[in-house]
């Protein structure tokens, strides 16, 4: 009798097969089906000929792939960057909380002689269940990025000299304090990234205080500032994570849900799978992998009037009549509903059904491409009416891991103080940059390199070195998660610290210590912290976080914003969402996650008419101009993205030459002699 074989299969950069070892019990095949949404494994053959393989010529590209090695019995899927690196009895578990979107993951980081070696999931069944996404589960390859600053840097006549903490430090202080000297506390300019801790943003922000400066901004991809000012409380998601599945009306407006938020989409998906219908308002049309009751697929700058049908259908039903204010029901009549969204209204109004507004059972929620747009302030009061009307929960689903955390403590301009767009549109003369790479990050990524370059001095507290930060002068190398403590606030309000899991790599320090230090070199007063508990302590003003938490979120509006509903674009716009893999410095820089299908140069994806309008074949390079910049891209035929629209992502070196994540774009032919800033044009 032949010994039974089964060849390996290549299905993907994250797991390994060792099909030998499977015994066909098809807990991944049912784990990709039911809780992936998607396909992507299945059984072959009969009786002893029977195994597990993938789609010919396919690989499982599920942003949950990870889950299925964690569920094999046996061995037959392994991760392949893990692979061969340790013995699990020589590592030591430490807890921690996933630092790349704003669920606030529970993590289990695993130890080998002072190197993170792998990620696992922890249960927590109100958070993560004990799932973890691809981009949780593989970005700590970037922590061993040979991009790693490890020691203090200062420019010296266009070169970088390594130098010793005082020296940096004592650098730094002073070029600020010659600035602010000379020209006011309002030349310096403070960019803090969403993903720092609650312990980082509040010291940078006290820091920035001591000096008398206002210019604090956490929001780097956001355009429209207008309800600064406006709001009762911290905007958050409006509800519990566990309180999605028990919806049964839910409106999605501009998230692409499986890029954004991977675990969120599940927790979605079972709501749908529970019989919740889904509405989605997007400028494009990607698959959720699960039913969508209704959809209206429209340019950006059309979701706010598709958002007017809607409230004025609903306040049109009899069982809801609403005395909307004089100023939107003005706005409201020249709207046209149509029957799309009339169907929209009628879902979200319960069909008919008695309204519950104690325990309502609807949620409206609003995604990054929402927050990016420059009409964010009229989708937010929009969605707040039609929330009025249907009795629904819900707000924004920020990206970041601690965005709602960073609201909480005021991490943004004072009264006479100058928000993101604003620091950038009129460069400071000084910037201290926290964690963030300013080309990558920002919303505007040629006004971001354009401020860069035009200021005297850049001061950069960072875990890597980059071109991206290539116009700064001092480098300060801080700690990334796993080698510092600090406490995240994720999207549901869920106040959430931890501990290092490894000791600093080479003469690295945690950016809260940093930051105190700065401020005593600074001579500034109140910086004497000895632990990041203590800090904590001074975020919350010794009270319990939960207290102050829950007396602080509120999505609700003190006074109705002006807004317009009808802005009409002639040309096209721009769909400038930000991938998965491409969201912070650290994921950036993860090989593993950089070789999925997911990572792939910025093109110019358009729909066939628009291709076809142009005179060009997909292929083709043209050229795509935004504002004053330009770049030189291949355009891809995409008929998931809105007529009208071009979808080039962001937080690529390749489109960094380019503006606005949304907004006005211009594609033509590209001939030899265009003129073009940044080219890229892959085969």
């Amino acid at each position: 009798e032949e010994k039974r074989v089964v060849f390996n299969k290549n299905i993907g950069p994250l797991v390994s097969t060792d099909m030998t070892r499977c015994i066909q019990c098809t807990r991944c095949v049912r784990f990709l089906q039911e809780v992936g949404g998607m396909m992507e494994l299945g059984m072959v053959g009969r009786g002893e000929h029977a195994e597990i393989t993938a789609y010919v010529d396919k690989s499982v590209n599920s942003e949950l792939s990870g889950n299925i090695i964690d569920l094999c019995p046996v061995g037959a899927l392994t991760s392949k960057p893990y692979r061969y690196s340790a013995r699990s009895w020589e590592l030591t578990r430490r807890p921690s909380i996933a630092p790349h979107d704003g669920l606030g993951s529970h993590i289990e980081v695993h130890v080998k002689d002072n190197k993170v070696m792998r990620v696992l999931p922890r249960e927590k069944e109100s958070i993560n269940e004990c799932w973890l996404s691809d981009r949780d589960r593989f970005s700590y390859e970037g922590l061993n990025s040979p991009d790693r600053l490890k020691v203090p840097m200062i420019k010296h006549n266009g070169e970088w000299q390594e130098t010793d903490w005082k020296t940096a430090l004592e650098f730094a202080a002073g070029q600020i304090k010659d600035i602010t000297n000379e020209y006011g506390s309002d030349a310096l300019g403070v960019l803090v990234s969403p993903n720092s801790t609650m312990e980082e943003g509040y010291l940078i922000k006290k820091l920035a205080s001591g000096l008398g400066c206002g210019n604090v901004d956490y929001r780097l991809r956001q355009t429209d500032f207008r309800l600064d000012g406006k709001r009762v409380g911290t905007p958050w998601m409006g509800c519990n994570i566990q309180e999605i599945e028990e919806l049964d009306r839910i409106l999605v407006i501009g998230s692409n849900l499986r890029n954004e938020h991977p675990l969120l989409a599940q927790r979605f998906r079972k709501a749908v799978a529970n019989g919740a219908e889904l509405s989605i308002i997007s400028p494009l049309d990607n698959d959720p992998l699960m039913d969508i009751a209704h959809k209206v697929i429209v340019r950006p700058n059309d979701m706010v009037n598709v958002l007017g049908q809607i409230l004025k259908a609903m306040s049109g039903l009899q069982r809801l009549s609403l005395c909307l204010p004089p100023t939107l029901n003005k706005l409201l009549e020249e709207i046209k509903v149509r029957p799309n969204t009339q169907a929209m209204a009628e879902s979200l109004a319960g069909h008919g059904k008695d309204v519950d507004l104690v325990a309502p059972r609807v949620g409206i929620f609003l995604g990054n491409m929402a927050l990016s747009d420059p009409r964010f302030t009229e989708m937010y009061s929009m969605a707040e009416a039609i929330g009025g009307i249907s009795g629904a929960k819900g707000g924004i689903l920020p990206a970041a891991a601690n965005s709602t955390g960073m609201h909480l403590m005021g991490v943004m301009p004072s009264a006479f103080g100058m928000h993101a767009r604003a620091m950038l549109e009129v460069p400071r003369k000084a910037y201290l940059l926290l964690n963030i790479e300013p080309e990558l990050d920002c919303q505007h990524a040629a006004l971001a390199k354009a401020a860069m370059e035009k200021a005297e001095c850049v001061v950069a507290l960072t875990a890597f070195k980059s071109q991206a930060l290539e116009h700064a002068d001092v480098l300060l190398p801080i700690a990334p998660f796993t080698e510092t403590s600090g406490t995240f606030m994720s999207m549901e309000g869920r106040v959430q610290s931890f501990t290092a899991a490894v000791k600093p790599l080479g003469e690295c320090r945690p950016a809260w210590k940093v930051l105190r230090v700065l401020a005593n070199t600074l001579g500034l007063q109140g910086f004497d912290y000895e632990t990041s508990e203590q800090v904590k302590d001074a975020v919350f003003g010794g009270e319990k976080p939960s207290a102050v938490v829950w007396r602080s979120l509120n999505n609700n509006l003190k006074e109705l914003v002006e807004i317009q509903v009808n802005i009409k674009s002639a040309g096209l716009q721009r769909i400038g969402e930000v991938p998965q893999y491409e969201s912070d410095p650290i994921v950036r820089r993860s090989a593993p996650l950089q070789k999925t299908k997911y990572n792939t140069q910025p093109m110019a994806r358009m729909r066939a008419e628009q291709i076809a309008a142009l005179g060009v074949s997909e292929g083709d390079a043209v050229l795509v101009k935004q504002d004053k910049g330009s770049a030189v891209l291949q355009v891809r035929l995409d008929n998931h993205v809105a007529m009208g629209c071009v979808r080039v992502t962001a937080s690529h070196e390749a489109s960094t030459g380019l503006g606005d994540l949304m907004g006005d774009i211009t594609v033509e032919k590209y001939t030899e002699t265009s003129p073009f800033i940044s080219k890229a044009v892959s085969k």
